[in-house]
């Protein structure tokens, strides 16, 4: 059997991300960047959490917010690790190094400095764990089951979110 060339097997981190975005939406989150990227590195997915909204939608239903409602959105910065079985390290946990943390930290920055209308933002820095399994059937579709936050597939393969890491890491930078 000859060997098919690179273009013919799919992207599995680009595919990973995609299951991570779509699950992020599903669950209220608002996609502002896929790879963001600067001189100092890249980062998977930046979304946003409205807290506004949610406190428009609470004092709705209950009259007052309170606190709620001067608190400001969140702004999660991902890195995706999509890894297949009997990854090297521990399912692209072990990925996330000081180093990469000090990238991400460093590009987050940069995110913040071009949207400075965010700058006030609560900022998170978060870790999506994706499974990648081959598969001989061609299932495609997202859906959501008991022993993964999310699932996809594509022709060949099936990808499973099994975990998202909130506040994986904290900034390394300091910005005082």
């Amino acid at each position: 059997m000859a060997n098919l060339p690179p273009s013919h097997y799919p992207d599995i981190g680009s595919l990973g991300e995609d299951l991570v975005a779509q699950w992020l939406q599903s669950t209220g989150w608002i996609i502002l960047h896929r790879r963001f990227s600067c001189r100092w590195g890249e980062i998977d997915i930046i979304a946003e959490y409205d807290r506004k909204a949610e406190a428009a939608g609470e004092q709705g239903s209950r009259g007052a917010v309170g606190e709620l409602s001067t608190q400001h959105s969140i702004l999660a910065f991902v890195e995706v690790k999509t890894r297949s079985s009997g990854s090297w390290d521990a399912g692209g946990r072990s990925a996330i190094t000081p180093q990469k943390q000090a990238k991400i930290c460093r590009t987050a920055e940069t995110f913040l400095a071009q949207y400075p209308e965010k700058a006030d933002y609560s900022c998170r820095f978060d870790v999506a764990i994706v499974y990648c399994q081959r598969i001989s059937k061609n299932l495609t579709g997202v859906t959501a089951n008991q022993e993964a936050l999310a699932t996809s597939s594509v022709p060949g393969y099936k990808f499973k979110l099994q975990e998202y890491i909130l506040a994986a890491f904290d900034s390394l930078i300091n910005n005082g």
